[in-house]
């Protein structure tokens, strides 16, 4: 692992990490992420994550985990707003949806799946508090996107991934179409409740429903399999 000090951080002021935000860098290369990081952009603001894996799988430490790294921004989950001193955030290298969006390698998937297991396992971080960019700043953040393997990483225990029951389906047609509730429910599961609906379920979907973006006009809008995916994955956080 490289070490390369990012001057971008301050203190968590005793607060322990119990969230990993995993972002996509919207870099062409990883040394043009690490241009920002270590403040080589004149004008730009300052950012830094804590770690950086590249797309063969190399991977960089920026900033300390003892330290609030500026990856989150603004952001909020579960009324949380300060997200930065919660969390520990791993950028990855990869194009974003702005510069040539494209799937993430087998072997940097590999070791995004070690980094956040050895990390998870140091926190006692729970795997529904794995979570995307996207996921607590929604409608401003896209990434890592629909594109990134998070139900490889459920499978071993990295993030959680909506296996819905048949009680899951049982109202989830009622669910999609009533905007009220399924806007209660996707705010019962940590969304900010200050966005709008479809900005939340675009989020949702990029997350947990990555086929809604097949037809990526259809995106944003509530499906049966959108409200069942949600109805399973609270079924999971509240058993």
């Amino acid at each position: 692992m490289n070490h390369k000090p990012s001057p971008n951080f301050d203190e968590r002021k005793g607060i322990k990490p119990s969230f990993l935000i995993l972002h996509y860098t919207d870099t062409l290369t990883g040394a043009a992420a690490e241009d920002y990081f270590l403040n080589r952009i004149p004008g730009a603001g300052p950012v830094s994550a804590h770690y950086m894996v590249d797309e063969d799988g190399a991977i960089t430490r920026y900033v300390d985990e003892d330290r609030r790294a500026w990856h989150a921004g603004k952001s909020s989950w579960r009324g949380i707003e300060d997200m930065n001193a919660h969390s520990i955030g791993i950028e990855i290298v990869n194009p974003g949806h702005g510069n040539g969006y494209r799937a993430f390698p087998a072997a940097q998937m590999q070791v995004v799946q070690m980094l956040c297991q050895n990390i998870m396992k140091r926190y006692g971080i729970a795997p529904e508090n794995v979570l995307a960019h996207s996921d607590i700043a929604p409608g401003r953040k896209r990434d890592p996107g629909e594109l990134f393997d998070w139900q490889g990483l459920a499978a071993h225990g990295v993030g959680v991934w909506p296996v819905p029951l048949a009680e899951d389906f049982k109202n989830a047609a009622a669910l999609a179409a009533d905007q009220v509730l399924l806007k209660e429910k996707l705010v019962a599961y940590g969304y900010d409740a200050r966005l709008e609906l479809p900005v939340l379920v675009t989020a949702f979907q990029r997350h947990f429903e990555p086929e809604a973006f097949v037809a990526p006009e259809t995106s944003g809008q509530a499906t049966e399999r959108t409200a069942a995916r949600l109805n399973a994955l609270l079924r999971m956080k509240n058993g």
